[in-house]
């Protein structure tokens, strides 16, 4: 009996390595997703102020508040949000491929 519970027990283990590995995929995949929305919605408020002038009023959303601002004060705050999610969205790109590199190198050296 012993002999039947060893193999089992390591194919169980090997079941809950592999779902680890896709669980951990799928996370940032879903986060890489909701960086990527972010991202485009700061590039279509961008677009839409761009031709307005700078002294226009607009108003933003900062932490659950609405807050009257001008153009001008605000493009910047914008730009710089949006660049640093791009980078968020590279560094989650690079942890993707790497993740999904680990999970192949795991397939390769597993015995089935």
């Amino acid at each position: 009996m012993s002999a039947q519970a060893a193999p089992a027990k390591r194919q169980q283990d090997l079941q809950v390595q592999y779902s680890t590995y896709k669980n951990t995929l799928q996370q940032i995949a879903q986060k890489i997703g909701d960086v990527e929305q972010e991202a485009e919605e700061h590039k279509l408020v961008l677009e839409t102020l761009e031709p307005l002038s700078g002294d226009r009023k607009c108003f933003r959303l900062i932490n659950g508040v609405l807050v009257e601002r001008t153009v001008k004060d605000v493009v910047p705050a914008l730009q710089t949000n949006a660049e640093g999610l791009k980078k968020v969205l590279d560094d989650l790109v690079k942890q993707y491929r790497t993740k999904q590199d680990d999970l192949e190198k795991w397939k390769v050296s597993k015995p089935y």
